[in-house]
């Protein structure tokens, strides 16, 4: 199941859509304004190895916004 991340292009707002099997054709718009006008967000996905130390100590950095569905966190690791 994909999960894709968007952001309006009219009022600004973060917000996921996700996408399962047949719904590939889901129509997308946003769930503040209802705006069709939209960039779809890249996310990498990145994660540190290793089990010494924490995440800080490791450099990770997290960005956290909010989303129509809650709370989205990107996460940011050092040779990703």
């Amino acid at each position: 199941m994909p999960i894709y991340e968007f952001k309006c292009s009219k009022c600004e707002e973060f917000f996921e859509v996700i996408v399962m099997g047949a719904q590939d054709d889901k129509e997308v718009v946003c769930p503040k304004c209802n705006s069709k006008e939209f960039q779809r967000v890249v996310s990498a996905t990145n994660y540190a190895m290793g089990s010494s130390g924490n995440a800080a100590a490791q450099g990770v950095h997290t960005q956290e916004r909010t989303c129509s569905s809650g709370t989205c966190k990107t996460y940011t690791v050092p040779g990703g």
